[in-house]
């Protein structure tokens, strides 16, 4: 009996090509598991392609319920952006990919785990990392990787054993997408100087193409967690797709961005996250309101940690949980509205409210309902200003 090999599928190319290469060159059986954290791909197709492509077994665990609650919700809470542009699209969904994959290998009895990502991505180190902490025991196979193939390659290796390829010669982009977004990589977008062709868009409208009407979004939150959305309750994995499609065709969330990848090499990489930017820009603006200045400062320090912790596949770390732990407690008092209006190409927060709210209207009015006590002013900037005034002094005195 052949040992087993479960392999995370997506249905691309180099997940498909891996399949005959680990039966092949290793003399494995492959089981092939697809996560669903909210991409388009037909759960019904993915198994077929998976079977046709010579696996011993495939299947398709919906996960979309589990990566909003427990993978997108906290990166909303942490406002996680990567180099303050990168949702962590594809950085969230392989912590919650191995999850399953530990699962199934377990179950099984599996040899070994594998995953398809090349030896210069990030992808790697996330699944590798990942499971380490899950499978500290299990060999970890990167065929892609160690294979050393070109795309080009791979596209030439499939087509000759007739495999049931996504991809074409004039169209190699490598794509993941899930609920939080979609990441587009590779052909000529490796030139950082070529503007991305149309092709490579779906879930933006072209933004010159926008409807000129703009459209308000009224989402609400309860302690950090979107619940509504124009005062309809919703699931988050639904809130989501929701204000993704929308904002989305207003020609928004397009990110083309250089990056520094994990293994210290940049890149250039393209991204389409209405939704994510949308939300996220709602939950600061929100926190903005309910949060003291201090604590808000904090935060916004720990926010970039915690998108870097993830980026690097440090998802089950003990300080990425202590992150969480301080986020859920700042998130007590994140319950209002944020009002958003969305543009061609543009979504911005036009309104906020919250039974929370630290904004007091006697305070901040310069009309005559204000409260504010101005003289007292006078003797605060005093005390302010005590330091520097006596180094100005100090300063003076020297110069006699």
């Amino acid at each position: 009996m052949k040992d087993k090999v479960v392999l995370a599928f997506s249905g691309g190319l180099d997940t498909t090509v891996a399949i005959p290469w680990l039966s092949e060159e290793h003399g494995l059986d492959v089981i092939a598991v697809a996560v669903d954290v909210g991409q388009v791909s037909e759960p019904d197709q993915l198994v077929e392609t998976a079977m046709k492509a010579g696996a011993k077994d495939a299947m398709v665990i919906d996960a979309r319920q589990q990566f909003a609650s427990d993978f997108v919700l906290p990166a909303l809470r942490a406002n996680a952006l990567y180099q303050a542009k990168y949702p962590l699209v594809s950085a969230l969904s392989r912590p919650a990919i191995c999850l399953h994959l530990s699962e199934v290998a377990k179950r099984v009895g599996a040899a070994a785990v594998a995953h398809g990502c090349t030896g210069k991505g990030n992808d790697q180190v996330r699944f590798e990392v990942a499971l380490s902490a899950l499978l500290p025991e299990t060999p970890v196979l990167g065929p892609i990787r160690q294979w050393g193939l070109t795309r080009e390659q791979a596209i030439e290796y499939g087509t000759k054993r007739s495999l049931p390829l996504t991809v074409r010669r004039d169209k190699p982009y490598s794509i993941d997408e899930n609920m939080w977004g979609r990441t587009i990589e590779c052909g000529l977008l490796e030139d950082p100087f070529i503007e991305p062709p149309d092709d490579v868009w779906e879930r933006t409208a072209d933004p010159m193409a926008a409807p000129e009407t703009p459209a308000y979004l009224e989402i609400g939150f309860e302690r950090g967690n979107p619940v509504e959305l124009n005062g309809k309750p919703l699931p988050l994995s639904d809130l989501v797709a929701a204000v993704d499609r929308v904002c989305g065709s207003y020609g928004f969330g397009r990110v083309d961005m250089i990056e520094d990848r994990v293994i210290g090499i940049k890149s250039r990489e393209i991204y389409e996250v209405p939704g994510a930017l949308a939300l996220i820009a709602a939950h600061r603006d929100l926190e903005e309101l309910t949060l003291d200045r201090d604590t808000l400062r904090v935060k916004r320090q720990l926010e970039q940690r915690w998108a870097e912790l993830v980026y690097e596949g440090f998802w089950f770390s003990p300080l990425k949980d202590a992150l969480d732990a301080f986020f859920d407690s700042t998130s007590r008092h994140c319950t209002g509205t944020v009002r958003l209006k969305a543009a061609p190409g543009n979504v911005s927060v036009v309104g906020r409210q919250s039974p929370s709210s630290l904004y007091d209207l006697g305070l901040a009015t310069y009309d005559s309902g204000d409260t504010f006590d101005h003289l007292a002013a006078e003797g605060f900037i005093k005390l302010w200003s005590l330091p520097t005034r006596t180094m100005g002094r100090a300063r003076q005195s020297r110069k006699r």
